[in-house]
């Protein structure tokens, strides 16, 4: 069985100094340990509520980026479907009108494509002493430098580099007895043919032959010709987004004779009310994590929670910006939609967060024909979440007021880790001088003793002495 642990007795004093000096220890750290540590603890939390911030902040501005992508619109007011995609897609914008049209497509518009005479190969050479390739395109001309003694490939390489970015595309292809260029264009429609000059001579307005003759490939650029509801409309492109008001379609193949497509375009109720519960979502995820940690909140046994940032000017000036951007009425569109009460949105009392009655939503939409007016409330320059996202921008940004404060708290942690580290040394240093003194004391005491009981044994011996003589 092990044995008891004692106390540290002096040797000489008999006294418990190990007790002693710890005593005296605690008593002079504990008070200023216990600052410390509440001084250190809160300054954790905040780090870490402003941490929480940040996060949701980033995931706020990533919802409503999504929702405000240009190039794929959530909150689109109606929806177009078509009988067979394969000849025709449609997309409805947020004018677009309800109802239902028959297209009819009997020619596609097609670019320019024209061909050089044949050559032997890629490497053989084109022009000597090179000079000026000029490419023109519906009045509009392109020059192209081309070295001396440039072969095909070099040639190709040139139109690419110095004309790709004004629309043109040059490669070679070999029809099997020899090479040529072949140049096309992203510009289609009647009269887009391209012309070649200078170094080589390119005329559309003759096909290429088999013999090797230069000329277009196939046939002149021509426009798209089609019929919506009968009315025969044309195009420069295939994507035509100017016949019907708030319309694209986008022409794919020529319709079969006497079987137009049709396109039914319809309110997009459900795909709205999707979008708008995605955006009271991430309203609702900020203000959430905000409240969290700044709003006081009272226990069931009646005491009073405090988060880390309670009261803290920052996130006051966060929740601000949120609530002011909620009641700026909208100014795109008709003005027929331009609160989002309107759209069944309304601001709990007392927690700022936001609710939605999709049973007045649908009412707006179906009832009040508003569905083409959501789009231009939520949506574009000025729109809400163009808006919300940039109030927040002090807040997010790099080097903005939670950066800041990120920052001033940091510098807070490394000043206290600084007064933990003087704490601890002060202390081991009052623990050394004060069992250096006791230890002192300790053995002074001893020599007292050890002194008192010589001179005891002195006077206890003369008076043995004197009772035996």
């Amino acid at each position: 069985m092990a044995s008891p642990i004692l106390p540290s007795l002096g040797l000489g004093s008999g006294l418990d100094t190990t007790a002693i000096v710890k005593a005296l220890v605690d008593a002079e750290k504990t008070p200023k340990q216990g600052q410390l540590d509440r001084r250190t603890s809160a300054n954790t939390a905040s780090i870490s509520a402003v941490g929480s911030l940040k996060s949701a902040l980033t995931a706020y501005k990533t919802a409503l980026d999504k929702l405000n992508d240009s190039a794929n619109p959530a909150f689109i007011g109606s929806v177009a479907a078509t009988s067979n995609d394969k000849y025709v897609k449609a997309t409805a914008g947020s004018t677009a009108v309800n109802g239902n049209y028959s297209i009819q497509v009997s020619q596609l518009a097609t670019a320019s494509r024209v061909a050089s005479e044949r050559y032997t190969d890629s490497s053989s050479v084109v022009s000597a002493s090179g000079g000026t390739l000029t490419l023109t395109q519906n009045g509009t001309a392109v020059d192209v430098t081309i070295p001396a003694n440039a072969t095909l490939q070099q040639t190709r390489d040139a139109i690419n580099a110095q004309a790709t970015s004004k629309g043109f595309t040059a490669n070679i292809v070999n029809d099997g007895t020899g090479s040529r260029l072949v140049l096309s264009s992203e510009t289609m429609g009647e009269g887009s043919d391209i012309s070649v000059s200078g170094v080589m001579t390119i005329d559309p307005s003759a096909a290429m032959t088999d013999a090797g003759g230069a000329g277009r490939v196939g046939e002149l650029a021509k426009d798209a010709e089609f019929e919506i509801d009968g009315m025969k409309l044309t195009s420069k492109s295939n994507k035509v987004d100017n016949a019907i008001s708030g319309m694209t379609f986008e022409l794919l193949s020529k319709t079969e004779t006497l079987s137009p497509v049709s396109i039914t375009v319809t309110a997009n109720t459900d795909g709205l009310k999707k979008s708008v519960q995605s955006f009271v979502d991430a309203y609702n995820a900020l203000v959430g994590t905000i409240n969290n940690v700044s709003v006081s909140t009272k226990a069931a046994d009646g005491t009073w929670n405090t988060p880390a940032l309670s009261g803290d000017p920052a996130v006051r000036g966060m929740l601000t910006a949120l609530r002011n951007e909620l009641v700026v009425p909208g100014t795109n569109g008709s003005g027929q939609l331009s609160v989002l009460s309107q759209l069944g949105i309304n601001t709990v009392q007392g927690t700022g967060l936001l609710e939605f009655d999709s049973t007045k939503f649908t009412k707006a939409i179906d009832d009040q024909k508003l569905g083409g007016e959501v789009q231009n409330l939520f949506n574009g320059d000025g729109g809400l979440l163009d808006r919300m996202t940039k109030a927040m921008e002090p807040f997010s940004a790099s080097g903005g007021v939670l950066d800041e404060r990120n920052k001033s708290l940091e510098a807070t942690k490394k000043s206290l880790s600084l007064e933990q580290s003087s704490l601890d040394a002060r202390i081991k240093d009052l623990e050394a001088s004060l069992t250096k003194k006791y230890n002192n004391m300790d053995t002074l005491v001893g020599q007292l003793n050890s002194q008192r009981d010589s001179v005891l044994s002195i006077f206890e011996a003369m008076a043995a002495q004197q009772k035996n003589s």
